[in-house]
């Protein structure tokens, strides 16, 4: 199963956060290889520009984002995941 996130980048969204949300989410998916696992997309409005940055995940909309916020909730939505095959060190199996 497969989970998307979408990631405001209207230019409020931008310039408040999301450019450096952005590459949080690339660097999470990245260390947590889950390449296969987070579909990751962009929009350009979300119509809620006042409550920015904004970042949907699998259709729940998460306002005021900052990198640290972001951190936890990706923490908290994929503790310790990592996409079939490669065990949470990173090391694949044989």
């Amino acid at each position: 199963m497969s989970t998307t996130i979408k990631i405001c980048m209207g230019s409020s969204c931008f310039s408040r956060g999301n450019s450096a949300n952005l590459e949080v989410i690339e660097s999470f998916i990245r260390e947590k290889k889950l390449q296969t696992s987070i579909e990751l997309t962009g929009s350009r409005c979300e119509d809620r520009c006042s409550e920015g940055p904004n970042i949907q995940i699998d259709g729940k909309l998460y306002n005021h984002l900052d990198s640290g916020s972001l951190k936890d909730l990706l923490n908290e939505l994929f503790p310790g995941k990592c996409s079939p095959g490669i065990p949470s060190n990173g090391m694949k199996e044989n």
